[in-house]
């Protein structure tokens, strides 16, 4: 059995006191809210905090306010379940019930929030492994060592974002208010995220994430489809999102493709989506947006599957959520 190492646990009851607390203890404390993906990582010495701040405990996180016409405030120590169980978010905004829905198995959508989900850690095959395998191969720069193992010239970690509730996030065009030692600060969800598999959020380790702020659904059409090897609980291969809103007579009026676990950070197909603005949902539209929609991805040798096959299934995923969205019959 692997066990955790030895730390000190604190319980605020608030979101100032937490911030403090992080402050006080300084780059040896770190957060923790469900603990789901923190407490393994842990058990593998790839993080090993002398302190974690618990949000469990603080209820200013766990609130859900608004409606799907004035906009929704979604507390980040809100669960998974308790996300994807809302009416509102069922109802208005389904792309994000399903992707928080489909996150692992039921059990650990109890314990896991939407927060933790939106800082989920980057994965990899060289990563994600125990102390004494990653010790075997001289480890990782993600943790230990000097390389990447998986692009072994380059001088940056290719670990990817595996959170499937980001793409969906940054389709809805969600804005994410962070508290820290500083103040407040609210930022496009696509803020969050930069580019590196190692320093993958913009948020400093003494802000908190407290809150999700959905704008007003106003008839927003909404997908998300994950691929992984098993269905019951496996991290995405790839996700991805789609939000679309559509005229009467069926032209495109607003569009968002997100991809999720192609790249260390969810990649805006911005190129794909200016193909779809001002016309109507063809085939032959689809078809070359889900073209367009591929190519920014670049899936590398570091999760399951083959990374030619992710590749091309950038383009039938995409196909397939914008059909999904749009209302239109999914050949498969």
């Amino acid at each position: 059995m692997i066990r955790l190492p030895p730390f000190d646990y604190l319980s605020p009851r608030t979101v100032s006191e937490a911030v403090s607390l992080l402050a006080e203890r300084g780059p040896e404390a770190m957060i923790v809210a469900g603990g789901t993906d923190l407490y393994p990582n842990m058990k593998r010495r790839q993080f090993e905090p002398a302190t974690l701040v618990g949000l469990r405990a603080i209820p200013e996180l766990k609130r859900i306010e608004g409606s799907a016409k004035s906009g929704l405030t979604i507390g980040a120590g809100l669960t998974l379940t308790q996300v994807s169980h809302h009416p509102v978010v069922a109802q208005s905004y389904s792309a994000l019930a399903y992707a928080a829905g489909v996150v692992s198995t039921v059990q650990l959508r109890n314990m896991g929030t939407i927060g933790g989900n939106l800082c989920l850690d980057t994965r990899c095959n060289y990563y994600n492994q125990s102390y004494q395998w990653r010790k075997s191969i001289g480890f990782c720069m993600k943790k230990d060592g000097d390389i990447c193992l998986v692009a072994t010239g380059s001088q940056r970690c290719w670990a990817v974002s595996s959170s499937d509730t980001a793409p969906v996030m940054i389709a809805l065009g969600a804005s994410l208010r962070l508290v820290g030692p500083s103040g407040e600060r609210t930022i496009p969800a696509q803020a969050l995220y930069r580019d590196d598999g190692i320093e993958y959020l913009t948020k400093s380790p003494h802000e908190v994430l407290t809150e999700i702020i959905l704008p007003p659904a106003d008839g927003l059409r909404t997908a998300y489809l994950k691929l992984r090897r098993r269905g019951a609980f496996d991290f995405p291969i790839l996700g991805v999102a789609v939000a679309l809103r559509l005229a009467d007579d069926g032209t495109c009026t607003h569009a968002k493709i997100v991809l999720g676990a192609v790249e260390s950070y969810p990649v805006e197909t911005l190129h794909a989506t200016s193909l779809l603005i001002g016309r109507k949902l063809t085939p032959e539209v689809i078809e070359a947006a889900a073209q367009a929609a591929s190519r920014p991805a670049r899936p590398l040798d570091n999760t399951d599957m083959a990374l030619s096959y992710r590749k091309k299934m950038v383009v039938v995923y995409v196909a397939r959520a914008l059909r999904q969205a749009a209302g239109l019959k999914n050949d498969h």
